[in-house]
């Protein structure tokens, strides 16, 4: 199947200032791009891609004083098959772990395993290892949390999120990574596009997605403790420790958010290319 996704953002900055997107499509995920995968932004500003450490795709630029839209639109391919389930997959020993699963054990900012590493093992300790203790740590988080939206905050961890038991998929994602890195699962947070494709359709407003992956059996499979069910088209903006490294927009400076809007839907071949190319090109003539 293809998958059409963007987005459309416009910022209002009070001065010049700098700024670090990541809104593209995962490099791990680049021969599926079907349609040049471009931010674009109005005004025209002179733009700088690098690659972070997680293979992320950064976009630097300076913003000028006033607004700032940022445009991005493109169709991915994809499988249509959901997530992988895979029961058997093995945990592994950590002196066995590639040098590079290391880093998503360890405790970061939003994923606190130092104060949450007894809470852990009195929960999991008597599960078994591998697939069948990451599927308990998810349907524990699914039914411990709340999905509210009014309960989000930049600052949650996943520490408060145990103890206040309400929040936004990202707050799932936190309290289900660092319980695995608790449990010596290396886990990394995902965050990207998830459509209604294959369930029911939700009429609240499209948004990014947040959920997580953990090193089993020589691989890194997909696990989401908010739906807490194989999904179809997700499709991977960015990996990191947790949120913090995956930020779609940093900014050096006062800014203000006025418009979000965020797609992805299941497109055919006769609507392959994306209907919001004109407008684009006219943004950069």
């Amino acid at each position: 199947m293809k998958i059409r996704v963007g987005c459309d953002l416009t910022y209002e900055f009070a001065a010049p200032t700098p700024v670090v997107l990541m809104l593209n499509v995962h490099s791990s995920r680049a021969a599926d791009v079907l349609v040049p995968d471009l931010v674009r932004v109005a005004p025209l500003r002179p733009l700088s891609i690098y690659t972070d450490m997680f293979g992320n795709t950064c976009c630097r630029l300076v913003a000028p004083a006033g607004d700032l839209r940022i445009v991005t639109d493109t169709i991915v391919t994809d499988s249509g098959s959901p997530d992988d389930v895979a029961p058997d997959a093995r945990q592994h020993a950590v002196s066995e772990l590639p040098h590079e699963a290391l880093t998503f054990l360890m405790g970061s900012r939003y994923c606190e395993v130092d104060k949450l590493n007894d809470i852990a093992w009195s929960l999991f300790g008597h599960t078994g290892e591998g697939w069948a203790r990451v599927q308990a740590i998810v349907d524990f988080v699914h039914h411990h949390i709340t999905f509210d939206y009014m309960q989000a905050r930049v600052t949650k961890s996943a520490f408060d999120v145990f103890h206040e038991r309400s929040g936004v998929c990202r707050d799932y994602a936190h309290l289900a990574v660092a319980f695995c890195r608790c449990m010596n699962i290396p886990a990394r947070y995902a965050t990207g596009y998830l459509g209604d494709i294959g369930v029911p359709f939700d009429p609240a407003p499209m948004d990014y997605s947040a959920w997580f992956e953990v090193f089993l059996g020589g691989r890194w499979y997909t696990f989401d403790a908010r739906h807490n069910e194989p999904r179809i088209g997700r499709i991977v903006i960015a990996y990191g420790r947790d949120a913090a490294d995956v930020a779609i927009t940093t900014t050096f400076g006062w800014h203000r958010l006025k418009s979000f809007t965020v797609w992805t839907d299941e497109v055919t071949e006769a609507t392959v290319v994306p209907a919001a190319l004109p407008v684009l090109e006219q943004m950069v003539a």
